[in-house]
């Protein structure tokens, strides 16, 4: 039986969506060009910028956020963490109960829901909070937010349904 309630490439994956979904969210035919104006970003400090840094921290934030959204999106999580996170030490319970309920509300659906549910109550609440000390407007706030909660919804359905 697998102990691990997680595939090992789902978090590169989960993270690899996140710069997809960017740049889509963030297209000037999408919320680019609305972004822009509400974040006061210009072509010139658009291209004052070293890309591959950004993208490839963005890389690992995503990466970093995806192992956080595995603890809310895979129920098992917990079971294995009643264990101290060594099942092969766990007494015999556990084995059992992974047996039962190793897949129990592991879906795509279930995933979305709860990375959902994390970018309302987690990312909506930090940028917005940013955004009103440094005096952004409720548009950027919203393109923005709405860039994570989508994100955060897709890392979920994959973090959660790819098992």
């Amino acid at each position: 039986m697998d102990t691990l309630p997680i595939t090992p490439l789902a978090i590169p994956v989960a993270a690899v969506a996140a710069l997809v979904i960017g740049a889509i969210w963030y297209n000037p035919k999408v919320f680019g060009t609305a972004w822009m104006r509400a974040a006061e970003m210009t072509e010139e400090k658009m291209k004052g910028a070293n890309m591959g840094i950004i993208f490839g921290l963005s890389l690992v934030f995503a990466a970093l956020l995806a192992v956080l959204l595995m603890q809310f999106t895979n129920h098992q999580w917990g079971a294995l963490g009643m264990v101290g996170g060594e099942p092969e030490n766990a007494k015999a319970s556990y084995e059992t109960f992974m047996g039962d309920y190793g897949n129990a509300f592991r879906t795509f659906k279930h995933g979305a829901l709860h990375g959902t549910i994390f970018g309302v109550f987690g990312a909506l609440p930090i940028i917005g909070t940013i955004a009103l000390f440094e005096r952004k407007s409720a548009k950027y706030i919203f393109i923005n937010a709405g860039y994570w909660i989508v994100t955060l919804a897709v890392m979920g359905a994959i973090l959660c349904g790819w098992n």
